[in-house]
């Protein structure tokens, strides 16, 4: 069996009892660093990709979120899970294709979300969001690599936080094939346990981006995976434009204390 398809074995596995902590790095040094310190399984994101090209969220190509799958995937022995957003594409069939393209670089899991990026109109209509994601488990199953498919609904992200419509969703996208179901956003532990509810007995993801549960919290309402989105590149941002910020107004460099050692973390 290959290295790629241990992983995509392990990352099943993860999803089959407990609960587990997977966080996002935004680069290959960040993913290794997070696997140095114990973590079983990571996730990428797409905010804290763009941020690294100087773009905001949203503005990655398909072609660039391909290269940077294939390049965490590769610097890392633990599975990874793609943020794929919603598949760099509305048509279904579309979809499909691109969900073949991601997953063969390497990536344990991928999803796909129902944001439409149409501000006035921002999910998918439902029924071509629930075609989307039977087409990319179509994909997948025609790939042969296995890959976990998490099901996402933006609604609490897009402006539509309606917890009957996101359960709606989240049990068709179950339905639909999808492995995994995850409402980014949601952090009301009745909204939490609805989803948990209406899913069941397919696991649930919850993001964390904010102190507003802990780990042992969220494992006792019956949650199997934790992600953090883009929050670890947030806290990376925030350390440097404090520093550079400290730099430019005061002339002076009191943050380069007790920084860590990344040569010895990552060599």
């Amino acid at each position: 069996m290959s290295t790629v398809d241990d992983r995509v074995a392990e990352f099943h596995r993860l999803h089959e009892s407990g609960c587990f902590v997977m966080p996002n790095p935004w680069d290959a040094g960040s993913a290794r660093a997070l696997e140095q310190l114990g973590f079983k399984a990571l996730a990428t994101t797409s905010a804290g990709l763009a941020w690294t090209l100087g773009r905001a969220d949203t503005q990655v190509t398909l072609e660039e979120a391909l290269e940077h799958l294939t390049v965490v995937a590769g610097a890392v022995s633990v599975p990874v899970n793609a943020d794929f957003e919603g598949a760099y594409a509305v048509d279904p069939a579309e979809v499909a294709a691109n969900v073949a393209r991601a997953a063969v670089t390497g990536v344990a899991g991928l999803s796909v979300e129902d944001s439409s990026g149409d501000p006035d109109d921002p999910l998918f209509d439902f029924g071509l969001a629930v075609e989307r994601i039977a087409a990319a488990r179509q994909a997948i199953d025609e790939s042969g690599t296995g890959v976990l498919l998490t099901g996402r609904s933006e609604g609490f992200v897009s402006g539509r936080p309606d917890i009957d419509e996101t359960v709606r969703r989240l049990a068709a996208y179950a339905e639909a094939g999808a492995d995994c179901l995850y409402a980014p956003r949601i952090d009301e532990r009745e909204d939490i346990e609805a989803v948990i509810a209406a899913v069941s007995p397919k696991p649930v993801n919850l993001l964390v981006n904010a102190p507003f549960i802990t780990v042992a919290e969220a494992a006792e309402l019956g949650v199997r995976r934790i992600s953090v989105g883009g929050t670890l590149a947030r806290t990376a941002w925030g350390g440097f434009l404090a520093a550079a910020h400290e730099i430019a107004e005061s002339g002076t460099f009191n943050r380069f204390e007790d920084l860590p050692g990344v040569d010895a973390l990552l060599g």
